[in-house]
């Protein structure tokens, strides 16, 4: 396992890391297979285990504290906030008011007295920076939270945040976690060269594409997976963006079989490999998948490789752009773009 250090923190963390958002109902997981996950991950050098309050609405969260329930001080613990939880209209977005209720149960959940990392899952358009920064550099100070971080903000809230933080001499944000991987490169175009030029330490989620880079889409196969089960239009190969993907996963997979890697080793390997990336999500299901992943922890690409992926996905391009989770709302929005 290879360690980088995360952002300017000086903590240093394992370039894969654990993400449990299948703990729990989401993925079907049970408590035993929940902490058998946990182990085999702490046993191999991962040291991150990331979840949130809104995977399983807590289930995961409590998951995860049962599973590390005696090694908390040997973990890098990370959750988020932020994400809808219930139909209460204040039970969401980054308000003081929230957060401060939210982090108390989220520890509650956790069995732990503080969090290292305490992320804010998306960016929240009806709350002011200073609002969010002053919230969490109080927990900070209290001592519930080590560090501060944001998830799929897009590149120019990235950059306000800071200015927000040093203008109101407040804590700043020291992580990003984005969706990466060869299939959605958007990221290089802007948010990697902005968490780089402010020191940030990026946790990338989805490296797998959703499990289109996991090896069990393939053409001429049956589309099984479990994600595909309650997002089927996400790999409905009759949509041109999918059939893209797909054509891209079997050149992919010719490049992976010449370099003498599976398609995972080739798929993680190829995010670490940027400079800007401190740590790769995985997101196992079983200990069988996680295994599987473990093997692209020491994976190392050779420049004909990364220029061979680069001939076929170019950098800076997301071949599924409706998938994006950073757009600037008035894309999506029409009314957000008329007078």
């Amino acid at each position: 396992m290879q360690y980088r250090t995360l952002g300017r923190t000086g903590v240093q963390v394992s370039s894969l890391a654990l993400g449990a958002m299948n703990f729990g109902r989401i993925g079907r997981t049970t408590q035993d297979e929940a902490t058998a996950i946990v182990d085999a991950a702490l046993e191999a050098g991962i040291n991150v285990i990331d979840t949130a309050d809104m995977y399983g609405d807590g289930e995961s969260e409590e998951m995860v504290g049962k599973a590390v329930a005696g090694r908390r001080e040997d973990i890098v613990l990370a959750t988020k906030a932020g994400m809808p939880i219930g139909n209460e209209h204040n039970h969401q977005g980054s308000s003081r008011r929230w957060l401060v209720t939210e982090l108390d149960a989220s520890l509650r959940r956790l069995g732990v007295d503080h969090v290292d990392l305490y992320q804010i899952h998306r960016w929240d358009p009806n709350t002011a920076d200073e609002e969010t920064l002053s919230a969490l550099t109080d927990l900070q100070r209290a001592g519930k939270i080590r560090y501060f971080g944001s998830s799929t903000f897009p590149a120019h809230r990235i950059v306000q945040a800071q200015w927000a933080a040093h203008e109101h001499r407040l804590s700043r944000y020291v992580t990003e976690q984005p969706s990466y991987s060869i299939l959605q490169r958007g990221i290089e175009t802007h948010v990697l060269p902005v968490t780089q030029e402010y020191g940030l330490g990026v946790l990338v989620w989805s490296p797998l594409a959703s499990g289109w880079l996991s090896g069990a889409i393939r053409a001429g196969r049956d589309i099984t997976t479990h994600r595909s089960a309650f997002l089927p239009a996400r790999f409905d190969t009759t949509i041109p963006a999918n059939r893209t993907r797909l054509d891209a996963v079997e050149r992919l997979a010719a490049v992976a079989d010449e370099a003498g890697l599976t398609l995972i080793q080739l798929a993680l390997g190829f995010v670490t490999a940027h400079p800007g990336v401190t740590s790769a999500l995985v997101g196992p299901r079983t200990v069988d998948h996680l295994r599987a992943q473990l093997a692209a922890a020491d994976t190392v690409l050779t420049d004909d490789v990364l220029d061979a992926i680069d001939e076929i996905v170019a950098p800076g391009t997301d071949l599924a752009p409706d998938e994006k989770y950073d757009t600037p709302p008035a894309l999506l929005d029409p009314s957000l773009r008329r007078r």
